[in-house]
């Protein structure tokens, strides 16, 4: 009995981490999109991220389902001079690894 509740907690855990995945991968793709779309309508890159919400490019800003939080993004700024540190990227906050192995920092 007791190896079989170890091994659906395993499994419990394998699958919440798979989701916690997935929603990262949708919401970088979302809020990277929206940068984007961003740039192509206004010419430049958005100061906060609270400007993409602001100008109605998202609803809101979703939380890092990581961090369960969406103060915790890590937005990479532009160093050229034209575009005034506007945001180019965005990375989650979080500082743990994923299941391939990268940080999830870095996707």
């Amino acid at each position: 009995l007791a190896l079989l509740s170890g091994l659906v907690a395993t499994v419990s855990m394998n699958k919440i981490r798979q989701a916690k995945e997935s929603a990262l991968k949708e919401d970088l793709h979302s809020l990277r999109k929206s940068i984007d779309d961003f740039y192509a309508d206004t010419g430049k890159y958005p100061k906060k991220l609270g400007d993409l919400a602001d100008q109605r490019y998202l609803r809101s800003i979703p939380a890092d389902p990581l961090t369960e939080s969406d103060g915790t993004w890590q937005p990479v700024y532009s160093q050229a001079l034209d575009q005034k540190g506007g945001i180019v990227d965005i990375h989650s906050g979080s500082e743990e690894k994923s299941s391939d192995g990268n940080n999830y920092s870095e996707w």
